[in-house]
Order: C-alpha cells, then sequence, then structure tokens
C-alpha cells in the first residue's frame, strides 16, 4: 500500500495543566515569544499547511496572552479526561475544515527545540519513505513530533485517556520511519527544566 502525502497538517497540543510547573507554561518566556507561539510560528514557518492549536486549561488566558495568527484555535472541554481528547478534538476539526489533508503532525508546545527544519525533516523522511507513520527518535525511543496519515486517523479517533500518539506509534513498528531529535527529551515540565533552557 502506498501513502502518498501532498497536503500534510499540523495539530498542536496545548490542552495540559502544567500541573508540575506551577504555571501556564504555554505562556512561559521562550526567545522573546512565549512557548506555544514559538511551537505554532515554528509549525506555520515549516512545509506542512494548516495549523491547529488546541486548547484545554486555561484557554481564555492562554488566548489573551498570546498572538497567534494565521491558526485554528480550538477549545477541548473534555481535556481533563487526558491527552487522547486533544487529539481527537484537532483530527475531528482537521477532517472538518480541511478535508484534503493526507497526513498529520502532531505536536507538543512544550518540546523548546523543535523547530521547521525538524517538521520538514520529519515531512522529507515520510516522502521518502512512504510509510504511513513517521516519529521522532530521542531518549531510547520513539515519539513526538510524529507524522501520521489519513489512513490512520481512525486508529487517532479511536484513542482514549492518556493514551497519547505513541501508543500508536508501538502498536505499528512495521508501518514507522524515523528521523533523529536528539533534544527531544527535553521538555518544560518543572521549574527546574524551564531553567535549564536559559
Amino acid at each position: 500500500m502506498n501513502y502518498p502525502v501532498k497536503h500534510c497538517a499540523v495539530i498542536i497540543l496545548a490542552a495540559g495543566k502544567s500541573g508540575r510547573m506551577g504555571s501556564t507554561k504555554q505562556l512561559l518566556p521562550y526567545n522573546g515569544k512565549t512557548l506555544l507561539e514559538h511551537a505554532a510560528d515554528e509549525a506555520k514557518s515549516s512545509e506542512a499547511g494548516s495549523v491547529i492549536v488546541v486548547l484545554g486549561h486555561a484557554a481564555d488566558e492562554i488566548i489573551a496572552g498570546t498572538h497567534l495568527s494565521e491558526v485554528h484555535l480550538v477549545k477541548n472541554g473534555d481535556w481533563e479526561s487526558g491527552v487522547a481528547s486533544s487529539i481527537i478534538t484537532g483530527i475531528k476539526v482537521l477532517i472538518r475544515e480541511h478535508p484534503d489533508t493526507d497526513a498529520v503532525l502532531l505536536l507538543v508546545s512544550d518540546q523548546p527545540y523543535i523547530d521547521s527544519a525538524l517538521l520538514n525533516q520529519i515531512i522529507a523522511r515520510q516522502q521518502e519513505s512512504d510509510k504511513p507513520i513517521v516519529a521522532c527518535e530521542y531518549d531510547g525511543g520513539l515519539g513526538v513530533p510524529a507524522l501520521f496519515h489519513k489512513f490512520l486517523f481512525s486508529q487517532l479517533l479511536a484513542l482514549e485517556g492518556d493514551a497519547g500518539a505513541k501508543k500508536l506509534i508501538h502498536q505499528n513498528p512495521d508501518l514507522v520511519a524515523s528521523v533523529e531529535f536528539p533534544l527531544g527529551h527535553i521538555d518544560v515540565d518543572t521549574p527546574d527544566a524551564y531553567r535549564n533552557l536559559f
């Protein structure tokens, strides 16, 4: 089976509570922007097309505290049930608003070293490998950012609770290609992790 991709969209998952951070990490300053603005701008600068940002906890605070132009903001009212609900929310919007999309790149807003070059590398790897999943390799495993062909949208829509993209990556090892992202293990979950960025 072939998995051609002409139109790839981005979904940024930014609905979490930031419990260990103690403040809304999507709004933390980073390189003159907020962490969420950084993720959105890198997504917009990539070869992907439409960018959807899924918000949940403190959504109104985040909207008020960021400048997010040319993205589709959507609120996940069920964010407390786990990351699966945010993936499902984003995929449903993608199918409805951008039906010509062939694949989606799933990002989180707290991996500060994501950039457009990495996202373009993931898209290029999909095209050269013709695999329906391309995941990033770091810290001895595979994870997000990760690309999923529309062939797998039904599986993304069937996720539950805290089961995220990694579940599909692990369930379909023969369908996965990878790119190296050595700094992918760095995320901003705690005040110490944030301080270590500077």
